[in-house]
């Protein structure tokens, strides 16, 4: 189920095993709108940090060898100092897997990498709290995935993730609307949907979420109508 990979960190040069997830492991469950994967038996997502545990260097196993020698300097100087090991277990669970996106995480500040990878870790930190249905947390780092995703729409190129454009467009819409803008999110979907480049897969998948916004907002206009008409009719009969 598990096995060991052998990496070469860039920053400090050691050689160290980082635990991998062999593919017949897993199944999916289920999908999310957002993008989360639930998966049975165990999660790829715990395992998809890589940390050095010599020099504390940390990131998604996608970006950790994609440093430069001035970010590898600056982690070296600022965060090698005051790193202590931590001697991680051969198996991870959920805790120990956001102790590593934190980390991660802490890293992509201290070397002020692009929003987008910031975003990817604030959304799947988001995930982790989801599976332990601590939606405070979630919602917190939903926020700051969004945030995020917004600023690297605006400011970056695409692929960025394996993201298109309109993926990323799809998913501002869809984490707008799970921190209670759904308003705003119609414009996103609509975007999405109006588009002639867009795939029919994501423009399925903002159809059936604009869909969502918009009785959810038609519902709370109702409901509305409903409590001003009673405030009024006890105002009209109040002695």
């Amino acid at each position: 189920m598990l096995y060991d990979r052998k990496i070469t960190c860039p920053v400090c040069g050691s050689v160290f095993k980082a635990r991998a997830i062999k593919k017949n492991s897993y199944r999916i469950i289920k999908k999310d709108p957002d993008f989360f994967i639930r998966y049975s038996r165990i999660s790829p997502y715990f395992y998809d940090v890589w940390v050095c545990d010599e020099c504390g260097y940390a990131s998604i196993k996608t970006d950790f060898e994609k440093l430069s020698d001035y970010d590898a300097d600056t982690i070296k100087e600022q965060l090698t100092p005051k790193w202590h090991k931590k001697n991680f277990p051969e198996v991870y669970d959920i805790d120990l897997a956001i102790q590593r996106y934190k980390l991660s995480l802490l890293n992509y500040y201290t070397i002020n990498s692009k929003p987008s990878k910031k975003a990817m870790n604030y959304l799947k930190l988001a995930w982790m709290y989801r599976l332990k249905e601590d939606s405070k947390n979630e919602m917190n780092f939903l926020t700051q995935a969004l945030d995020n995703l917004n600023s690297a729409y605006f400011n970056e190129s695409f692929p960025m993730y394996g993201m298109n454009k309109f993926t990323a467009m799809y998913l501002i819409g869809e984490l707008m609307r799970r921190t209670g803008a759904g308003e705003k999110s119609l414009i996103w979907f609509s975007q999405v949907i109006t588009s002639t480049m867009a795939s029919e897969n994501i423009k399925d998948l903002a159809r059936q979420q604009k869909n969502l916004v918009s009785n959810e907002v038609n519902e709370n206009s109702i409901n509305k109508q409903q409590k001003d008409k009673k405030k009024g009719l006890f105002n009209k009969f109040r002695i």
